[in-house]
């Protein structure tokens, strides 16, 4: 009864403070509506804290942990077999997530025959910083992947899975891809966020407007569909029907731009779970020996996509 108590207890703080905060950003957008943009830009960069203790608290598999500094912060990598000596997987993790989240792949990884690297994005698990970005989890991959070479794979998933597509279409090096929920979309994301923080559209705007001036980089420029045509090599896209956080259309995006790739549809394994799944793993495995995996997604001028 009394763990019962505790969990009813926690719910209702959490979600009080929720919305708190959004009549937080209500009002505020009234009164200070540059001071409230600032905010919220801020909170949309900022990893959830609960993403270090997990890290923290993981256990890191007998990995061999290095520190690579990109930009003046060390980014904790964590390194299982030899990369350099034997071909190699380069993981990618979602937001508020960490490298070790590699875990349920490990064994089947090794077992077949490759070494795999897993890194904690920048403000991630053990890697410094605060904030973070799209184009940082783009630079950082593709970082991690100058420094241990060309890859046999490169497996991301969610905002990992979006970052592992331009790291890609910029000269990161790997013979396939497993894309996995990837995010399609930065401007849908940030009007989910702030649809979710009842943050009014003249805001959200500015954030827009804030974003590419601080960061350089334009949000259309960083859309799948403009991106993925780039890529000669072949992918294999993973995304579920019923997620919720990223929308199954933005997966099926990747699969319709992306020449060389095919689209695996999964029911009942959201957003999160999907990554663990064993039955995904299997598959990524066969794609990866060089198996058709998956449905051919096509598209033409009359047919703007559909399945082959």
């Amino acid at each position: 009864m009394s763990t019962a108590i505790g969990k009813i207890s926690t719910t209702v703080r959490h979600l009080s403070r929720l919305y708190g905060l959004r009549l937080g950003f209500a009002i505020g957008a009234w009164f200070a509506p540059e001071a409230t943009m600032r905010r919220a830009a801020d909170l949309f960069c900022t990893p959830f804290a609960s993403s270090r203790r997990r890290a923290l608290a993981a256990p890191t598999l007998d990995a061999r942990e290095e520190i690579l500094h990109v930009d003046g912060h060390a980014i904790a990598c964590y390194v299982w077999g030899e990369p350099r000596e034997q071909p190699y997987v380069l993981f990618a993790h979602g937001w508020s997530s960490h490298g070790t989240r590699v875990a349920k792949w490990l064994p089947a990884l090794r077992a077949a025959g490759y070494a795999v690297v897993a890194f904690d994005q920048l403000g991630h698990g053990r890697s410094e910083g605060r904030l973070a970005t799209l184009p940082d989890f783009t630079h950082h991959l593709h970082a991690v992947g100058m420094y241990y070479g060309p890859a046999a794979a490169a497996i991301g998933h969610s905002l990992g899975g979006a970052a592992t597509l331009l790291a890609m279409a910029r000269g990161l090096r790997a013979e396939r891809a497993v894309l996995i929920a990837p995010a399609a979309d930065p401007v849908a994301a940030v009007k989910r966020f702030a649809r979710f923080l009842w943050v009014g559209e003249d805001l959200c705007r500015r954030m827009f407007a804030y974003f590419e001036a601080r960061i350089g980089i334009s949000f259309d420029s960083q859309q799948a569909h403009r991106n993925a045509p780039s890529i000669a090599q072949p992918a294999l896209i993973v995304h579920d029907l019923g997620d919720k956080e990223v929308p199954w259309a933005e997966g099926e995006r990747y699969a319709r731009y992306w020449p060389d790739s095919r689209l695996l549809t999964t029911q009942g394994l959201g957003h999160n779970r999907i990554a663990d799944d064993q039955t995904v793993i299997a598959a990524a495995l066969r794609f990866l020996r060089g198996e058709a995996v998956g449905d051919k997604v096509v598209s033409s001028a009359n047919l703007p996509y559909g399945i082959a």
